[in-house]
């Protein structure tokens, strides 16, 4: 099973990484990709060079950012394949302890 993993930070939008926080992240991910987990992963640029895009009775809406709701944004993606749930919810748990506060929504991805 595929599970999309979105990583929202409690830090500031566009606080970089200290260079201990990307040597511990470098090492997880090649870890996870290693043992076949992580299929794909990044991080997300600013809100600020981002746009909304809406369609709400017909008609579309453009809204360019950086977005009010900034505690919902998010700061990147993983996206893994396990056996299950409950393994997805450890590989996030481990991302967490790696990436610092805040919180990752985990969605099983469709398949037919």
């Amino acid at each position: 099973m595929r599970f999309l993993c979105l990583y929202k930070p409690r830090r500031p939008e566009g606080t970089p990484p200290s260079d201990q926080e990307m040597a511990g992240m470098g090492a997880l991910i090649k870890d996870m990709q290693a043992s076949g987990v992580l299929l794909a992963t990044e991080g997300c640029m600013p809100s600020a060079l981002g746009v909304r895009v809406r369609l709400s009775n017909g008609a579309f809406s453009v809204t360019d950012g950086p977005f009010t709701e900034s505690k919902e944004l998010v700061g990147g993606f993983a996206l893994i394949q396990v056996k299950t749930k409950e393994e997805a919810i450890e590989h996030t748990k481990r991302f967490l302890r790696t990436a610092g506060d805040g919180e990752s929504e985990i969605r099983q991805v469709w398949e037919p």
